[in-house]
């Protein structure tokens, strides 16, 4: 029988490791409200594949796609007490399961804020946590691009669902040598938004989640004035014939230097902060530097270039020449934006465990 010797120990080499994959146990799963049903079955499906148990919170704001999945679950036979739910706010619901000894898992989606006091609660009992958290996403319009195509496609972006998009590409870079002709491309994407009931198809952004949401928008939107940032299009006011309802006018704020806070805190909201660079290298630092790293976008006439600076951004995914969301992708963010990754493989990976048996071959 052979042996090697590696750092001194001798190891038969006829024996075999086999690793199998485990269920990682009980999962708390707490969802956020924006996107409530998609964000709930990114979490729902990789833990049922991976043998898990959950326990479901669901949003206050929108909590009644969660009861029709559990009535769901119930009809299509799922065993009882696989899928349970509870409802409640964060502070006491989510705190008690995050907290909870035979919880093994917390899979949250929402603020950083929450996400940093979740962690802090599971790392008493060393759960496993998985989070995906806010964004201040850029995107950067190289010089070579199509300048109008990379505006239109980025205000439409930042816009859609209200601003109230974790990935929204909130920073807008725009090359120095073409400012100018961007803020009238702007203006023009913008006046083709029309706001108003999302009961109405023709519209095209409805209004924020609630008064609170409405409320810290447009105290970001003072904000942005009282720092010096020039307001292009859109205010605090409500758009016209709006008065009522939690709406906000989309809006552009030009002239931002990238230490302001409408630059570097997440304003979830139909707001884009507009920046101008001198070259590649200064796209990136400025792009880098964030507290966030969640999603980017890179827009260039050279795929190759655009590559290349795609890799240079601390991101956890990047959008080129206006690419769309691949759900077989990993999903996940760097630095405040989270860790762990949602879809994919590596989405499902996270609600396993990984197990080494030793085994002694016979001589």
């Amino acid at each position: 029988m052979e042996s090697v010797e590696i750092l001194g120990n001798s190891i038969d080499s006829a024996a075999c490791s086999n690793v199998v994959k485990e269920a990682v146990g009980v999962c708390a799963l707490i969802t956020p409200w924006n996107y409530p049903l998609h964000q709930l079955v990114t979490k729902v499906a990789p833990a049922l594949a991976a043998g898990c148990t959950m326990v479901v919170k669901p949003p206050r704001e929108a909590p009644l796609n969660a009861f029709l999945l559990a009535e769901i679950m119930h009809e299509v036979g799922l065993p009882k007490g696989v899928f349970n739910l509870v409802s409640g706010s964060g502070a006491v619901v989510g705190e008690a399961l995050c907290s909870h000894p035979e919880v093994d898992m917390v899979s949250f989606t929402g603020s950083t804020s929450a996400g940093s006091r979740i962690t802090e609660l599971a790392s008493k009992s060393i759960k496993r946590v998985c989070l995906e958290l806010g964004g201040k996403s850029a995107c950067v319009v190289l010089d070579d691009a199509d300048l109008e195509q990379a505006i239109e496609h980025t205000v439409y972006q930042n816009m859609a669902n209200s601003g109230q998009t974790c990935t929204a590409l909130s920073r807008l870079l725009i090359p120095a040598s073409r400012y100018e002709e961007a803020k009238e491309l702007l203006k023009k994407s913008v006046a083709a938004i029309s706001v108003g009931s999302a009961d109405d198809p023709s519209i095209s952004m409805g209004p924020m989640v609630s008064e609170n949401q409405r409320r810290s928008v447009q105290s970001y939107i003072r904000i942005g004035r009282e720092e010096g940032a020039t307001l292009l299009c859109g205010g605090e006011d409500a758009p016209e014939g709006l008065d009522t309802g939690y709406y906000v006018k989309p809006t552009i704020f030009v002239d931002v230097d990238n230490s302001m806070r409408i630059a570097q805190e997440e304003v979830f909201g139909p707001v884009l902060c507009v920046i101008p660079y001198l070259d590649d290298d200064e796209a990136v630092d400025i792009t880098n530097d964030s507290p966030f790293g969640l999603s980017g976008a890179v827009w260039s006439g050279d795929e190759n270039r655009a590559m290349t600076l795609a890799k240079r951004l601390r991101t956890g995914q990047v959008f080129i020449n206006g690419a769309t969301f691949n759900p077989q992708a990993p999903f996940g963010g760097y630095k405040q934006s989270g860790n762990g990754r949602e879809l994919g493989v590596e989405g499902l990976n996270e609600f396993v465990e990984l197990k080494a048996i030793q085994v002694r071959a016979a001589v």
